[in-house]
């Protein structure tokens, strides 16, 4: 199995070639071959299956960019999911074997970005399809939750009545406390009416907030509020920007939370730990519990959001890690560092956090960058010391993972 799930063979040209939706074991015919960098790759009619091979729960697996492991039987995938970060922190030296793999069930799933489209005059709401700019029509999803999956089958209608969506959109919701919010983008702006549709929509379906922005880059702004879009982090009541990052689901969320304090070194209640890529807080004010938080975060809103919970032990900044990374010096008051940057990686940032020699604790969704800036920790010698792994990305390729970084 690849890194995104695929079976991989060799091709005639010795070159790895991909084969979407197969399984170590199984012999295969693949239809033509597509160039993909320096290998290839293929859809494939499966000859002889694999006994870990079973029909999926979905409808649309298969077409459906979202998922890429619904074929493959529980214990098998249980089995393949944290090789993906073994086999990352295997090539930093870390020998230990990993704990449990810590799973979140179907119908967890409380945040997903949606792609929209109108043709032919109907509107299409869900995925992409599978290395396609192509919208599958969500009509069922056993990942994300059932009062989410309500807003969007809800949406549908409502989109192909407004005149503020002319051909594509998208629309990111979130399952917060007060129910399901909506941050909605379309090429065209807004009528009065497509806004009282959005209205009724909110009122219906006991959302807190809509909120609409023009295309890919406009700002968002309100369509209609009908009451506080908020979410408590460890008792501190946050209020969320539109269309804020927020962990997959509620259990990956206390997960990583249960693994990062397990991680930290004992501490004394005014040490200061320096969390870096804090975004709304979700870490934050649980590492807070145990010590001063200085949080630094590039995104305006999130910080002004953590600002507004009001924990006197925590100080939040702005600041763009990649163009302006703090230096050794700037981690000087700290007793330990936690970082949780994006998919791509902390890679400006990691020279500094190896020369201040605190300890670190990492928390990462991809084992690829994981491995390049943990090597780099390595390389100025660090050691891994412990590695959780966490699967809130279910049925994907994607691995969640916390893991302390210490020297010796």
């Amino acid at each position: 199995m690849g890194n995104d799930g695929d079976g991989v063979a060799e091709a005639p040209d010795f070159r790895p070639l991909y084969l979407p939706l197969t399984l170590p074991g199984e012999r295969v015919q693949p239809g033509p071959l597509q160039r993909l960098g320096d290998a290839w790759v293929a859809d494939s009619t499966v000859l002889d299956p694999s006994p870990d091979r079973m029909v999926p729960s979905c409808r649309h697996f298969g077409p459906c960019g979202g998922c890429t492991v619904q074929h493959m039987s529980d214990p098998a995938y249980a089995a393949w999911k944290p090789t993906l970060l073994a086999d990352a922190l295997a090539r930093l030296g870390y020998e230990a074997t990993l704990p449990p793999l810590l799973r979140t069930l179907p119908g967890a799933r409380r945040r997903m970005d949606l792609a929209i489209r109108r043709e032919n005059g109907a509107v299409r709401i869900g995925l992409h399809m599978r290395r396609s700019a192509s919208v599958v029509d969500m009509q069922e999803c056993p990942v994300l939750h059932p009062a989410l999956f309500a807003v969007v089958q809800a949406l549908r209608p409502v989109l192909r009545s407004m005149t503020g969506l002319k051909r594509e959109g998208s629309a990111i919701v979130n399952l917060i406390d007060g129910g399901a919010d909506l941050l909605l983008r379309t090429d065209v702006p807004l009528t009065a009416y497509d806004r009282v549709r959005l209205a009724g929509l909110a009122a219906q379906c006991g959302m807190p907030r809509i909120s609409w922005a023009l295309g890919d880059r406009g700002l968002a702004e309100p369509a209609c509020n009908l009451h506080p879009a908020t979410v408590a982090f460890s008792g501190q009541v946050t209020p969320v920007p539109p269309g804020a990052f927020l962990q997959a689901s509620l259990e990956g969320e206390a997960a990583i939370q249960d693994a990062v304090m397990a991680a930290l070194p004992a501490m004394k209640a005014r040490a200061m730990v320096v969390e870096l890529f804090a975004g709304v807080g979700s870490l934050t004010h649980r590492i807070a519990a145990a010590a001063r938080v200085q949080a630094y975060e590039g995104d305006a809103d999130a910080v002004l959001a953590i600002k507004a919970a009001g924990n006197p032990r925590v100080i939040a900044t702005r600041r763009d890690l990649a163009r302006q990374p703090l230096a050794a010096v700037d981690l000087k008051p700290a007793a330990t560092i936690v970082l949780d940057p994006p998919w791509g990686g902390a890679r400006e940032q990691m020279a500094a956090l190896g020369a201040s020699g605190l300890p670190i604790v990492y928390v990462s969704c991809n084992p690829a960058a994981l491995f390049r800036d943990g090597r780099v920790l390595t390389g100025m010698g660090y050691r891994v010391a412990s590695a959780v792994p966490i699967d809130q990305f279910l049925w994907s390729a994607r691995t969640e993972a916390v893991v302390g970084f210490r020297k010796p």
